[in-house]
């Protein structure tokens, strides 16, 4: 029997989960001003570097006692430059419940080889932070990007905490509402909610944080890269834009324009609330269906981003073939790009509903989601 294919379909297609979709109506006429060819150094490169750490602090609200830098490699090189510089002075409780956080479990247990406890979740739950000794220093994802679960608030995590925090909030910041003065490290990418190009990441440290780098020194040396304090002093340049290394000044100027695009739908406000829509959008497809159910298993938790579903009809044979099935169908319908789940992750499918995708481009590509379901259940038989 024929399915009929849905009439409309995403003006946008794009639901990349990293590198993630541009902000509406980008060009690239929008990067005329970057400095190209100049050093970063140079006094235009420096204010530009300037500008994009204080819009960052505007936008997220982070409390003007906290540094923001901008740093190598991405959140994965920000992250791993907290752990190297900071773990190691006292024990640590290492939570997982995705793939990058069992990265970060890895690096800390088998490459450091700290005292640490290891809590883990399956995926589509988090760990239990009431469990959390948070006079160890914790290292946590906020959001799991391949999970489609996040922390829904910092209540567990106690204000006395003799501990640092140490948080990865790639695929949460600018989406999600973040308790600064719960987090003591708190890691991100531009390129995830932002859209921004990939390479960079940002690193926020807290006085707490900066008071365990200026008096505390790890055991194991420190890659160049990773150094942020000489003399016992915080290197205080990399959080005015003296980047440690040399950064892309188009990727810079992209950032600062999806920043000022940040400020035109409303700040962090209107950010959280076009996730938040198109995370529903979703959520709401699912409940009225019976062959499709969020990976998150409390509403609570289930992530506003990283939506992942997974496919629950008895008439599938095979999980992973069919949800890999169903994304190339997508894809080679133009649809919906990049929508398989995380090859670490369970069978389905992981659509980005971060603040620069479109609501009505969300709405659109539910149908054609349905209509692959049907077309590959009526393939398999």
């Amino acid at each position: 029997m024929a399915i009929d294919a849905p009439a409309a379909r995403p003006a946008n297609p794009r639901f990349s989960s990293g590198p993630c979709t541009k902000i509406p109506g980008f060009s690239l006429d929008m990067l005329n001003d970057a400095p190209l060819g100049r050093s970063h150094r140079a006094a235009i490169g420096k204010a530009k570097l300037k500008e994009a750490i204080e819009t960052t602090r505007e936008i997220l609200g982070v409390p003007a006692d906290y540094r923001i830098g901008i740093v190598p490699a991405s959140d994965t090189g920000a992250v791993e430059m907290a752990l190297w510089s900071l773990l190691g002075a006292r024990k640590a409780t290492m939570c997982a419940w995705e793939s990058f956080g069992s990265g970060w479990v890895t690096d800390v247990v088998k490459q450091l080889k700290i005292d640490a406890e290891v809590k883990t979740a399956e995926y589509g739950d988090i760990v239990d932070f009431a469990d959390v000794d948070f006079n160890t220093d914790v290292v946590f994802t906020w959001n799991g990007t391949t999970s489609g679960v996040r922390v829904p608030n910092g209540d567990a995590i106690p204000a006395d905490r003799e501990g640092l925090t140490i948080c990865d909030a790639t695929s949460a910041a600018f989406a999600m509402e973040l308790p600064w003065e719960k987090l003591d490290v708190t890691t991100f990418s531009w390129q995830k909610v932002l859209g921004g190009e990939g390479g960079h990441g940002v690193l926020i440290l807290s006085p707490r944080a900066v008071e365990r780098l200026e008096n505390y020194a790890p055991a194991w040396p420190l890659p160049k890269i990773f150094r942020m304090t000489k003399g016992g002093k915080l290197i205080e340049g990399i959080f005015k834009g003296e980047t440690i290394n040399t950064p892309s000044m188009l990727c810079v100027e992209d950032y600062l324009v999806s920043l000022n695009w940040a400020k035109s739908v409303g700040g962090l406000n209107g950010l959280v609330e076009r996730a938040n829509a198109n995370a529903k959008a979703v959520w709401d497809f699912c409940d009225a269906r019976d062959w499709i159910a969020n990976l998150a298993n409390d509403p609570a938790t289930a992530s506003t981003t990283s939506v992942c579903v997974k496919f629950t009809d008895d008439r599938i044979k095979d999980g992973a073939a069919f949800a890999k099935a169903v994304a190339k169908r997508l894809e080679a319908e133009g649809v919906g790009l990049d929508l398989g789940a995380y090859r670490d992750a369970p069978a389905g499918l992981r659509i980005w509903c971060g603040s620069t995708v479109e609501k009505a481009d969300v709405e659109a590509l539910l149908p054609w989601i349905e209509y692959a379901f049907e077309a590959e259940i009526a393939a398999q038989a």
